[in-house]
């Protein structure tokens, strides 16, 4: 530390901003133009709790929590994204970031989130604060040449371009994909919320958002869509870049992937946000006939905030289970905790159990690894994270397992 006196830990104001700008440019590249000035009046930015670590007066660290909901298991869950997270360079390895990260958590728990997610710039960072990897966020790029094979969608999938009277269709359609996964942000909260000036019409983020649709006039029925950005270039350097392609069948992936094949005169590749290397490729993309791609992935880790709400809210399998667990972890001392989980007709209920006796037993990130989805007991158990008797292991699988792990939303 810089000085004599206790660092402090609290949320952060307007006049700590252009100091925690510094550190964000120290920790994640200067921009390459100057970010306007804060207005006080819409300062903090809806759904994000800034906090800072002091030394002396000084801003020595920083962070910041989305406030949103994501989707697991059938609910939707209030979740703490953390991002931006930077220490000065002269105080890593200090101690700031736990009591920081802590900090924030408690804050998190207080006001209802359940489970709290992250991008790490380092995994083993987190891990020690009860984070696993779950999942990842992946720039898939697939060259036009592995498009142009895609057959043509059954008789009656086409495609047309959206129109402002098409979103809600649109929102239906991602939130009926999205509630089937483990992950996804809900998009209710923004800035995440698909608004219909922000999709089409002159101010879109898009060149264009094209459906795939079944059906005409008042039968028709919207079985998918793509948000696309046409870019620059007009040769095979160019790359058409996808926000979203969801699709509910495969002919509506088949129809909107030959939307995207279309421009192969003009660009080599199609670029698409979507998940796969970590919990298993995503489904839009298992119609096409050659799965040639590269991707860069950023990992995505989880931790549980509260074990009962998060497990209680969830809509499973019609398994009847009864499963005594507890997590024990001395480093996050706030989750350890002895339970019995009951399960019946697809509904959870999680109670407090001190029964003594031998149970299925995790640490916090072998909890949120099984719990998510993205590993089976056995593999916790294999990385350290589960232990005890074996008699759950198959029941815990059957609750938990069943969904990917899919995030669409960098934050």
């Amino acid at each position: 530390m810089s000085s004599d006196t206790s660092p402090e830990f609290r949320r952060s104001t307007i006049a700590d901003v252009p100091a925690a700008r510094r550190l964000g440019a120290e920790a994640f590249g200067v921009p390459t133009t100057p970010l306007p000035d804060p207005d006080p009046a819409a300062w903090p930015l809806p759904n994000i709790r800034p906090w800072v670590a002091t030394d002396a007066g000084e801003v020595v660290a920083g962070l910041g929590v989305r406030s949103f909901t994501s989707w697991f298991h059938g609910a939707r869950l209030p979740t703490a994204g953390f991002a931006g997270v930077t220490v000065a360079a002269e105080h890593r390895g200090s101690g700031l970031l736990r009591p920081l990260m802590e900090a924030a958590l408690a804050e998190a728990r207080a006001l209802g989130d359940v489970v709290s997610t992250l991008y790490p710039s380092s995994a083993g960072i987190y891990r020690g604060l009860g984070y696993e990897v779950v999942g990842a966020f992946e720039d898939v790029r697939i060259p036009m040449a592995a498009l142009a094979a895609v057959p043509r969608p059954a008789e009656g999938v086409r495609a047309r371009r959206a129109t402002t009277a098409d979103v809600p269709a649109v929102r239906r359609v991602y939130e009926q994909w999205a509630s089937a996964q483990n992950g996804p942000l809900s998009r209710g909260e923004t800035p995440f919320v698909m608004e219909p000036d922000a999709m089409v019409g002159p101010e879109a983020e898009y060149t264009g958002v094209s459906l795939a649709v079944r059906g005409a006039g008042a039968d028709e029925e919207v079985l998918g869509f793509a948000s696309w950005s046409r870019g620059q270039g007009y040769d095979r350097t160019n790359t058409i870049e996808v926000d979203d392609l969801v699709a509910l069948t495969p002919d509506a992936a088949r129809a909107l992937w030959r939307v995207l094949a279309s421009f192969a005169s003009v660009a080599g590749g199609v670029q698409v946000c979507t998940s796969g290397g970590w919990s298993g490729i995503d489904v839009s993309r298992l119609v096409l006939p050659d799965h040639a791609a590269t991707s860069a992935p950023r990992p995505y880790m989880l931790r549980l905030l509260d074990v009962p709400g998060a497990l209680g809210a969830a809509r499973v399998a019609p398994v009847t289970a009864r499963v005594p667990f507890a997590v024990v972890d001395p480093r996050t001392p706030d989750l350890e905790g002895a339970w019995t989980l009951e399960a019946a007709d697809g509904a959870v209920h999680v109670a407090p159990d001190d029964a003594a006796g031998d149970r299925l037993t995790f640490t916090s990130a072998g909890l949120a690894a099984t719990w998510a989805g993205a590993q089976s007991t056995a593999n916790a158990r294999l990385a350290g994270g589960a232990s005890g008797p074996a008699a759950h292991d198959a029941v815990w699988d059957a609750l938990w397992g069943g969904r990917q792990v899919h995030v669409r939303d960098y934050f």
